[in-house]
């Protein structure tokens, strides 16, 4: 009941639980895999902080900032969008508050701390006199770490998956598996689990619904993008580049990741998916501003290439002055 197939490639994992007991409280891995995804983007932060002559303490009193409110952030915007699992008809004051903040099972929208990430991350600088494009670019690998691992979570959880699939990388989990967990009836009324899906394949006497791995492809996209940044860091050309490079290339992979998934929040009264709207809106935003900033940055290499030349052809002079 708790196997995964990856079936095209011939892989089974057994007994995949949600997390650990000690003591006899249940400490799932989506919040161990949180916790250790701050604590590495935290080391990566800091390295780059260190290469590119930054004050290091800078970003451990930065991180120390953002923990809450990125973690509020991300909660928040999951509630907000799906407000009909929280504020149900019937559903006591109490009964609700404790449903929202229960985030054992997950419930993280990524964009909601991000999001929160920056609004933070301006009032810092503002209030720590820093440069918020710099910080926005010695983030960017820490935090695509940070989603790289994140995504694993919802691995554990059985979450975050896409419809119907049987491609190479088709991901296979048993129906009795939510049948446990009783949630297997709302998961096909919210259209999560489709009629297509459920029983779409049998192993081991057991019914499997076989889905795209949706946070899978979100994490190799991630670490596309994180080796194209890594690699190109030493070569940027302003402030706030690598920045809009992470805005714009999780924004684009954000974009059809998404239209696969069968649990996205909606816009209210809207046929859309908030996160692609909003990926969307990054991926134009950012294209703008890096076009605008390029454009600001050619224009501006004669004039610097002309004084370079200048400098030297008096120097040269002087020097054929003193000879």
């Amino acid at each position: 009941m708790l196997d995964i197939r990856f079936p095209n490639l011939g892989l089974l994992l057994e007994n995949v639980k949600e997390g650990i007991t000690i003591g006899g409280l249940e400490i799932k891995f989506y919040g161990i895999i949180i916790a250790l995804g701050f604590l590495i983007a935290y080391l990566i932060v800091t390295k780059e902080a260190k290469r590119t002559g930054q004050d290091e303490e800078l970003y451990l009193d930065f991180l120390l900032w953002l923990i809450i409110p990125a973690i509020l952030g991300a909660r928040l915007y999951y509630v907000i969008f799906n407000s009909g699992e929280y504020f149900a008809s019937g559903k006591g004051f109490g009964q609700t508050l404790l449903d929202i903040i229960n985030i054992r099972n997950g419930g993280l929208a990524i964009y909601g701390g991000v999001i929160a990430g920056v609004i933070v991350a301006i009032i810092f600088a503002k209030k720590k006199k820093a440069n918020f494009a710099l910080m926005a670019d010695t983030v960017s690998m820490g935090l695509l770490v940070g989603q790289i691992m994140g995504r694993w979570g919802n691995f554990f959880n059985r979450e975050a998956f896409g419809g119907p699939t049987d491609s190479l990388f088709a991901m296979c989990i048993p129906t009795e598996y939510f049948v446990e967990k009783g949630n297997l009836t709302a998961l096909v009324n919210e259209g999560i689990i489709t009629q297509d899906m459920v029983a779409a394949e049998n192993y081991d006497a057991m019914q499997w619904i076989s889905v795209h791995p949706t946070f899978l492809y979100e994490s190799l996209w991630n670490i596309i993008i994180l080796i194209i940044i890594f690699a190109y860091r030493k070569h940027k050309k302003f402030d706030g580049e690598l920045g809009l490079i992470y805005l714009w290339g999780y924004g684009l992979g954000r974009v059809w990741i998404e239209a696969l998934r069968t649990d996205s929040l909606m816009v209210p009264g809207i046929n859309m998916k908030v996160s692609q709207l909003v990926a969307a809106i990054c991926v134009l935003a950012a294209s703008i501003v890096l076009v605008k900033m390029r454009m600001k940055y050619v224009s501006a290499t004669p004039d610097k290439a002309k004084t370079v030349k200048v400098a030297t052809s008096e120097d040269d002079d002087e020097d054929s002055d003193e000879e």
